[in-house]
């Protein structure tokens, strides 16, 4: 990530705040030639908007995840084309930990996130940041 990059995380992790989604469940999916149900983990970031060159800063900034365009349904005429950004699982680790210290609204589901995939990070090597501490700093 280039230095350019890091002074835009702070504006697309406000963004996300606000305009964004976090999608974190777990539920029972059918799999393999028995169909036997298994807990399978849903977990999502989204920004969805009209503006295509903000959502494609957003995933030129961050380097992962997919950008769609999603045309007015039947009958909404008048309507503009939305785009739409979204990651999933190992990338929504790796935004939600660039997210973490400007997030507000969405401080909960992306500690869940980040707790989901390092639980107990702290515990396995004192050398790892404590994001408590790193918060602080940043303040």
């Amino acid at each position: 990530m280039n230095n350019n990059n890091i002074l835009e995380i702070p504006y697309i992790a406000g963004l996300f705040d606000a305009d964004g989604s976090v999608q974190y469940k777990q539920y029972m999916k059918k799999r393999g030639k028995d169909k036997k149900a298994y807990p399978t983990w849903d977990i999502r970031l989204e920004i969805s908007m009209t503006d295509q060159n903000v959502i494609e800063l957003v995933h030129e900034t961050l380097m992962v995840g997919s950008v769609r365009k999603k045309p007015p349904g039947k009958g909404q005429l008048g309507k503009k084309m939305q785009w739409r950004w979204r990651c999933g699982f190992r990338d929504a680790l790796h935004v939600c930990k660039l997210f973490w210290p400007y997030a507000t609204v969405k401080l909960n589901k992306i500690e869940k996130i980040i707790n989901h995939y390092e639980p107990n990070l702290q515990d396995l090597d004192d050398n790892i940041v404590d994001l408590a501490i790193e918060r602080g700093m940043r303040e």
